[in-house]
């Protein structure tokens, strides 16, 4: 079949997000082919819980049957071990660390992306798809991420890693609808399954949410070497035991099992010596922080440009606040207007200039500290 739009592989889950992504590509009048990517085998891992979400023969067989219905070919790739290696070794060797890991993000950036557009390739596919909430447009050289038109279900945050020759191919058909279009959508075409269907929040390779039952399955022996560390204050006073570094993070409050007569948080993580640094909330708040690892967008770079307002996300869920960014040689030094709290080292930055992507980063470190002088004066616009 012949198609003057072109020929666009779509990454399908299984959900409705993803589904109606390609219904909407079929009926534009794309030659659609459909991909399932299984990333992984939850029951290798030892959990309990029977396997769900994306990975899941259910999910599979969803969504070959939305392309069965509507004609087009279908395939399942098997990825399971280069998202492995990647994506679970950094997960884990992150937690050793003291950090907090964002797989979704770097899965993104590093394996499907990737594993999609060396299959687009040899299917002669010109373009991919996805069912994520963004919009991608070409402006001034540059291929630019922006938010998708739903707030609530924006996820541009969690594509600022996808590089340049990667959104060159890439499409959004969803970044101009909002979620309510969307059931809309499959319930005037019959798709009430997906309807109907629950939608998966959780770490695609830990679906019953607990990450710390994961690390003491993946890592031999990890209980011995890290239980019966300190809880400490700032000053290095002990006030209490742990089960272990790795399995806390910054800006927890419940299950600390520590009573000081005032809510306590963690604050910081020290693997060297198996430390848990807990503190008051005011404790949390920082108004630097460093970024490493860029991947910008709308620009090449930020370098020479002095001090760049932006708003900036520190998690997935985070607001977005009023930050000032310099750019020198691979880091960027971000300066809060107002403290921000629990910044946490192995999350993703993502900096904004209103809707737009401009970039993002992981985060390496916090500092307490002030705004540089005559940021009230640098300009909203690069």
């Amino acid at each position: 079949m012949n198609n003057s739009k072109g020929r666009v592989l779509v990454a399908m889950s299984g959900g409705i997000d993803s589904s109606v992504a390609a219904v909407l590509l079929h009926e534009q009048g794309y030659e659609v082919v459909g991909m399932t990517m299984k990333t992984w085998d939850y029951a290798s891992a030892g959990g309990s819980k029977k396997e769900t979400g994306c990975c899941s023969l259910d999910s599979i067989n969803d969504a070959r049957d939305i392309a069965v219905q509507l004609g087009f070919p279908h395939y399942i790739i098997d990825i399971r071990d280069e998202f492995g290696d990647f994506v679970i070794n950094n997960f884990t060797d992150e937690y050793l660390a003291g950090r907090t890991p964002n797989p979704c993000v770097l899965c993104n950036t590093h394996i499907k992306w990737d594993a999609l557009l060396r299959r687009a390739d040899q299917l002669g596919c010109q373009y991919i798809a996805t069912g994520h909430y963004a919009n991608v447009r070409h402006e001034n050289g540059r291929y630019v991420i922006s938010k998708g038109l739903d707030e609530n279900k924006d996820q541009s945050y969690a594509l600022w890693g996808v590089s340049q020759e990667s959104l060159a191919r890439t499409m959004f058909p969803l970044g101009s609808l909002r979620k309510t279009e969307i059931y809309q959508m499959a319930r005037d075409r019959g798709f009430t399954e997906l309807v109907n269907k629950p939608e998966s929040y959780e770490i695609c390779f830990i679906p019953d949410n607990d990450y710390r039952g994961f690390l003491r399955r993946r890592v031999e022996g990890l209980e011995a070497r890290v239980a019966g560390g300190e809880f400490v204050l700032r000053d290095g006073t002990v006030i209490g035991k742990h089960e272990g570094y790795p399995f806390y993070t910054i800006g927890q409050r419940k299950g600390l099992g520590v009573a000081l007569g005032f809510p306590v948080y963690v604050t910081e993580i020290r693997p060297e010596t198996n430390q848990v640094v807990l503190g008051n909330f005011e404790e949390l708040a920082s108004t630097q922080t460093v970024v490493g690892k860029l991947n910008l967008g709308k620009y090449a770079s930020l370098e020479g440009r002095g001090l760049v307002r932006s708003t900036t996300k520190i998690r997935y869920n985070h607001d977005g606040a009023t930050a000032f960014l310099e750019q020198k040689g691979d880091k960027i030094y971000v300066y809060f207007e107002e403290p921000v709290h629990a910044i946490t080292p192995g999350q993703a930055a993502v900096f904004y200039d209103g809707n737009d992507v401009l970039g993002g980063g992981w985060i390496e470190r916090h500092t307490i500290g002030e705004v540089p002088e005559h940021s009230a004066s640098v300009s909203a616009t690069v």
